[in-house]
């Protein structure tokens, strides 16, 4: 069997916050590999760190020591304006609570990542279209958040993030806001996007239920890290 390519590698990262004097450990050499393809969960009880790490992997915190790399690149040497630069075009962002912005319609809020790109106005409908028949939603581009179901505009969010073709997912618990059923669709949702489209996927959860779409799950408790078997 062909040994998979390392898409994301984290070597010995720590993290703390402060808090006036004092120190609060939050990742404590950390080192992990994710594979190309991989659907990695990473679960833990509230304050475990998990979000954290998921921030790191995504360049929107910084690494107190260590280092992390993403396709190849250390994102831990890159300067604010090349990170910036790298997360518009490299990753994918799922949150819990959508962040879709109200006065835009679904096409619009689609659209925004590729703003950032040099794509021509034909070349992103294109791609925004493509994106929203991937998440079934090409007959409700023209709708407004508030006149989209929570799974629906968790739908949107995820149109969104896959709209830039991504070298990962990363998503903060994407179905803590949703019922039962539509986190179920945007959980088999996410499943499709990682074997159809082998699309990288690194999703926090703290729901055993949401963890077993995962094909790797790794557990984070006050700070360390634990290997659970798939």
């Amino acid at each position: 069997m062909a040994k998979k390519t390392k898409i994301v590698e984290i070597d010995h990262v720590n993290k703390a916050y402060h808090r006036g004097t004092q120190t609060i450990p939050v990742l404590v050499d950390i080192s992990l590999d994710i594979a190309e393809g991989e659907f990695l969960a990473l679960m833990g009880p509230s304050g475990s760190g998990k979000t954290t790490l998921l921030n790191l992997i995504a360049a929107l915190d910084h690494v107190d020591s260590g280092t992390i790399r993403v396709g190849g690149i250390d994102i831990t040497s890159l300067s604010e304006s090349e990170l910036a630069a790298w997360r518009a075009i490299n990753v994918g962002f799922i949150f819990q609570f959508y962040n879709l912005i109200p006065v835009l319609t679904a096409f619009e809020n689609v659209e925004l990542p590729l703003l950032l790109t040099g794509l021509s106005r034909r070349e992103r409908t294109e791609h925004v279209e493509l994106a929203l028949q991937v998440v079934n939603l090409a007959g409700r581009m023209d709708h407004y958040p508030t006149q989209l179901s929570g799974g629906e505009q968790q739908r949107v969010a995820i149109a969104r993030a896959v709209v830039t073709d991504p070298v990962i997912l990363v998503a903060d618990e994407p179905t803590g806001d949703l019922d039962k059923v539509s986190a179920k669709e945007v959980l088999d949702l996410m499943e499709r996007l990682n074997s159809d489209s082998h699309k990288t996927i690194v999703m926090v959860t703290h729901d055993p239920r949401s963890a077993e779409r995962a094909k790797v799950i790794r557990h984070l408790e006050k700070g360390f890290l634990n290997n659970v078997p798939p």
